[in-house]
């Protein structure tokens, strides 16, 4: 008997926000490290591109990293009903619960965290890559799932449903602009380039080409679906 649709769907925007908080541990690892580096590190490797900004909103105003966060979804949602204007699902406004969610979360990681250490430069990079990959297989299950992604994610579809480009490919225009709006704001509050490293560079250009990697698969694994329920028909 199989599952109905809407129940996968379901599934898997569970699932999806379970391996989206790979973005949470992902960049509160990787500030941690940036910001108390252990005695064996060389080096530290940046937060992600979606904290990227809230982090250096939270260096230079009185706002935590939670709610820059929140405040930064809230600005995105703006920016999918302006570009999509009659065509905005109203569903999609759930993205805001979503939000608070993801906010609290960025705190409470943060908070979880705080003893985390790490012993070698390999070992950060190691922990940067599992990071990126949860993130890729979490934004590839929640926009695969269709009924409401996180707001970043939103903007992408947006933009997606007006201009002739692919999913993937938006994604990583729009990881690298918030990270130049993250090197920007450092640069011109603090004269620094404040939690933009080469894990962030990293992250930025190979969560969409994951993604696409992924639904590539995804699809070739449908079309062998296909072709053998076909045989046995």
């Amino acid at each position: 008997m199989l599952m109905p649709r809407r129940s996968l769907k379901a599934i898997s925007v569970w699932l999806a926000s379970g391996c989206v908080s790979g973005t949470v541990t992902y960049s509160c690892s990787c500030k941690k490290g940036w910001a108390k580096r252990s005695a064996a590190s060389r080096a530290s490797l940046g937060t992600s591109p979606i904290s990227s900004v809230p982090y250096v909103i939270s260096l230079i105003s009185p706002l935590s990293v939670g709610t820059a966060t929140i405040l930064m979804h809230c600005v995105f949602i703006l920016i999918q009903i302006f570009i999509l204007r009659r065509r905005y699902e109203l569903i999609q406004l759930m993205q805001l619960p979503v939000a608070l969610i993801f906010g609290f979360m960025c705190d409470f990681a943060l908070w979880m965290l705080q003893g985390v250490s790490y012993g070698s430069y390999l070992q950060q990079w190691l922990l940067c890559l599992i990071g990126i990959v949860l993130v890729a297989i979490g934004v590839f299950l929640e926009v695969s799932a269709d009924v409401v992604v996180l707001a970043g994610e939103g903007v992408s579809l947006a933009i997606c449903k007006v201009l002739p480009i692919r999913f993937s490919s938006m994604k990583v225009i729009f990881d690298v602009t918030l990270v130049l709006i993250a090197c920007v704001l450092g640069f011109g509050f603090t004269g620094n380039l404040q939690g933009v490293r080469e894990g962030t560079i990293a992250a930025a250009v190979l969560v969409g080409m994951l993604v696409r990697a992924i639904s590539k698969r995804k699809d070739a694994l449908q079309r062998r679906f296909r072709k053998n329920d076909g045989r046995h028909g």
